[in-house]
């Protein structure tokens, strides 16, 4: 990291913010609904004191406020019967909290999903029930809790693992991870209808293999690392972005001729195929196809030059390898030249774990993993997870099965 005495000035702002000069103001949208009204009068004059008559005119003001929060204590009595016909003892099911549970459901997933969603660490969030709602609970108690939520709700995790492995495109990626102060790795396989995260030991092949079976039958897109070099796919699409970047850097420190000319060709050729694929519609059907059909001619042409730069060799034979892979996006368009969907949905977990420094236990990280699957994909779909998950929760106690999760909306 660069310190913070020899970072460079920020340069000014280009335009000054907020909309331009003579545009119609915002502000915010009148609510959809009124539930309280309340009607203020006077008698007096604030002034001078004088006796005010009726009023001449009225003018509203519409105030969006939280009321005041307390938490809801509810005794359950439970009435037991006797049935004649089986001569069992019955009472009815109470849903508002999990099994032999003091904390209702609501609240542990409200707790579950400011932890595990929104990064908020366990001593702040008890700090906030303390002084928001006036609500006592310890450290231990929510792990324990969030430990029990996690085992009743992975079936739905291990039915996202299966909807991972049937998807047409599924991008990937990996960031480090510590259990119980060992180094551990953070895998994360997503697209636009959901978000998988596994924790395990290895940063090897097999921990991909491991989510998508031996044969993945669709589009895995992901960037050059050596993982997914062992992965048997339909087909892949490596991170073009990545590759940018790889260039930049070694610009970088390598000043030499050869490689600008190398780097030159390269850039132009990537750029060539990211401009064909976005004027998709723009060209006719021949002219498209001609225009793909040189893409990797091209390529192999760079490659096959004499480049006597280790920086020069050292691309090729990544290119040479990955020859099939690059340009995966121009032949069909669902896929993406980038692997920035994986990137984004990876990076509230690596901040969230500069806040909380990961997990203590294996079982606190299968924990992790199900927990930020669950409310990472539920968000990608639309749905108010608290709301969801304590439906499921409360079908799982009155019936014995989980609520499917919702589609994309």
């Amino acid at each position: 990291m660069i310190p913070v005495y020899e970072k460079p000035n920020r340069k000014r702002r280009r335009k000054k913010p907020g909309r331009p000069d003579g545009h119609p103001g915002a502000r915010r949208a009148v609510p959809d609904r009124i539930d309280r009204e309340e009607h203020h009068t006077l008698t007096h004059c604030p002034d001078c004191g004088g006796t005010l008559g009726d009023a001449v005119e009225t003018r509203t003001r519409i105030i969006e406020d939280l009321p005041p929060v307390r938490t809801v204590v509810t005794r359950h009595t439970i009435h037991r019967y006797k049935c004649p016909a089986c001569r069992k003892t019955v009472e009815p099911v109470v849903d508002a909290a999990l099994p032999n549970a003091q904390i209702g459901i609501r609240m542990i997933l409200w707790c579950a999903w400011m932890h595990f969603f929104m990064g908020v660490t366990i001593g702040q969030l008890q700090k906030w029930l303390s002084a928001f709602a006036a609500f006592d609970v310890s450290a231990g108690g929510l792990t324990a809790a969030w430990k029990r939520l996690a085992q009743l709700l992975k079936p739905l995790y291990e039915q996202l693992g299966r909807e991972a492995r049937q998807s047409d495109v599924l991008h990937a990626d990996e960031t480090g991870w510590r259990v119980a102060g060992r180094t551990w790795w953070l895998w994360c396989f997503t697209n636009a209808h959901l978000v998988y995260f596994t924790i395990a030991r290895s940063r090897g092949s097999h921990g991909v293999a491991r989510v998508l079976g031996k044969m993945f039958g669709g589009t895995l897109v992901c960037d050059f690392f050596g993982a997914y070099n062992l992965i048997v796919a339909a087909a892949k699409q490596r991170c073009l972005v990545h590759l940018f970047r790889e260039l930049e850097k070694v610009l970088d420190r390598n000043a030499s001729a050869e490689w600008a000319a190398f780097a030159k060709k390269l850039k132009r050729l990537l750029h060539d195929a990211m401009r064909l694929d976005a004027r998709r519609g723009e060209t006719g059907a021949e002219a498209f196809d001609a225009a793909r059909a040189r893409l990797l001619p091209r390529l192999d042409a760079l490659c096959a030059e004499t480049w006597r730069d280790k920086d020069c060799r050292r691309l090729v034979k990544r290119l040479s390898r990955c020859r099939c892979e690059l340009f995966t996006f121009v032949d069909n368009p669902a896929v993406t030249a980038d692997n920035n969907h994986a990137e984004r949905q990876i990076r509230p977990a690596v901040i969230l774990r500069k806040n909380s420094y990961c997990n203590r236990s294996e079982q606190g990280a299968e924990t992790q993993a199900i927990l930020m699957s669950l409310f990472r994909t539920l968000h990608l779909r639309n749905a108010d997870a608290v709301e969801t998950l304590c439906a499921s929760l409360k079908s799982l106690i009155a019936s014995d099965s989980l609520l499917p999760l919702p589609v994309l909306s």
